[in-house]
């Protein structure tokens, strides 16, 4: 009975994958380290139809047609904008082109899947914003994909309605000559405290070396300290969140763990820990074990990536999608970069 129990799981789930198919046609704009590692990967494992590649070298094009079967490669953006079939664009190209194609992308109608930074100023965000509406695109996403993290969806409804306190935030990798570190990198840490708390105004800056930095925010109802730096090390890069609130404290680390330490009792300004100390309580809200090889042990689920691109496609299907990352959303997030 039981293994009968266990089949019968099995078998809906692998149907519940099967039946999870799309009709539109796509295109991909761009072809660099960090599609090839975590957005392609995602396309291929929901069997989205990929009609197009567009990339800027010939040579790279004739490649590409060699490796994705039945892709087309391309040099010319118009190719797609010009293809009523294509529906969808998702774009991963050099963060200073984003502005120009997502411009194009939109203007022309399509849906747009765009990779962060989508602009470099709030003015251009505000322009994009007004193309999507003036030229009547049904979906415009951009790639925050830690918004989309399971451990960073719990936080956020754990937090809702608490009496918060304060956070600290770090974001330390090693040196990134290759791009601009605050638009590239730590716009993720920068999204992530104004995604979870807020729109924020910097109290103070500080320089503590080159490439390296200590800010404090004040929000509505939180007041938090955000370290950034590119002088330390990619092989031991870190990024964690500690938030403390009336209840107990959460523990956040690379979007891997969530912790949540129940604050210790406090009886008329007596903390009962001094008289009695017992074992702090501690729950494990989210933890990937990296045992099992599964979906959901896979970075690419743990970090949000999965969910960010499916939310996308589902979107532009007219499936029931939750859009956390539409062009409006990271308004808050470009106004904090643009007084940084």
């Amino acid at each position: 009975m039981i293994q009968q129990l266990i089949n019968r799981y099995k078998r809906m789930r692998t149907e519940r994958y099967l039946n999870e198919t799309f009709r539109c046609q796509y295109a991909f704009v761009g072809m660099g380290q960090h599609s090839l590692t975590n957005l392609y990967p995602v396309l291929h494992y929901l069997q989205v139809p990929l009609k197009y590649i567009c990339v800027t070298s010939e040579h790279k094009a004739r490649l590409i047609e060699r490796k994705f079967n039945g892709t087309i490669a391309t040099t010319r953006l118009d190719d797609i904008l010009n293809d009523e079939s294509v529906k969808g664009v998702l774009v991963a190209a050099a963060p200073s082109a984003h502005f120009s194609l997502a411009s194009r992308v939109l203007q022309s109608g399509k849906s747009l899947f765009i990779e962060k930074p989508p602009c470099q100023t709030v003015a251009q965000l505000k322009e994009l914003i007004a193309t999507q509406q003036a030229s009547g695109s049904p979906v415009a996403m951009i790639g925050l994909q830690q918004r989309y993290a399971p451990a960073v969806q719990i936080l956020k409804k754990r937090l809702k309605g608490q009496r918060l306190l304060n956070y600290d935030l770090h974001y330390l990798t090693g040196a990134y000559p290759e791009g601009d570190a605050l638009l590239d990198l730590y716009i993720h840490p920068l999204d992530l405290a104004t995604w979870l708390f807020g729109k924020a105004e910097i109290v103070s800056y500080l320089e503590i070396d080159e490439g390296s930095y200590l800010l404090m925010l004040r929000h509505q109802h939180i007041v938090g300290t955000i370290e950034l730096s590119t002088c330390l090390s990619w092989q031991d890069a870190q990024q964690s969140l500690t938030v403390h609130t009336h209840s107990g404290t959460y523990r956040l680390n690379q979007c891997e763990e969530l912790i949540f330490a129940h604050r210790q009792p406090v009886i008329a300004g007596i903390p009962m820990e001094k008289i009695r100390p017992r074992s702090q309580s501690v729950e494990y809200l989210y933890r990937h074990d990296g045992f099992s090889p599964i979906l959901a042990g896979n970075s690419i689920y743990t970090q949000g990536f999965l969910q960010e691109v499916t939310a996308f496609v589902n979107a532009v299907e007219g499936k029931r999608a939750n859009n956390l990352t539409d062009l409006q959303s990271i308004e808050p997030t470009l106004q904090l970069i643009e007084n940084y």
